[in-house]
């Protein structure tokens, strides 16, 4: 008999209290890392924005900025988007994090990371 353990992620969002979901269900999509130094493991400063989406077509955007030096605070947020997303939704709360952790070049980063859209 076989067991699958659930891998819940809690992510703190903006302007809602936080959300609980199983990582499986909610795959990562796009994602962007900014670290200060050459290795991040011995990084004093950190951030990093990620989209996750579940089949249904929703998606939750969301990010954090982190900081190892005395009296720093660290800087976290996101959004859950509903079904249908567009992509000017998406891009805009890639910004509005982005905003929220005070790292605006890590959206682009995360945009560009984005799945492609094909066109015909």
């Amino acid at each position: 008999m076989t067991t699958t353990e659930k891998k819940p992620v809690t992510i703190t969002m903006s302007d809602r209290a936080p959300l609980r979901i199983d990582a499986e269900a909610w795959p990562v999509i796009a994602s962007a890392l900014w670290f200060d130094g050459q290795i991040e493991v011995q990084a004093n400063k950190k951030a990093w924005i990620k989209v996750r989406e579940h089949e249904d077509g929703r998606l939750i955007v969301y990010g954090m900025y982190t900081s190892n030096w005395q009296g720093a605070r660290s800087l976290a947020g996101g959004f859950l988007l509903g079904s249908p997303v567009t992509e000017e939704g998406t891009v805009r709360a890639l910004r509005r994090v982005a905003g929220v952790i005070e790292m605006p070049a890590l959206a682009d980063e995360c945009i560009g990371d984005l799945p492609a859209v094909e066109l015909t």
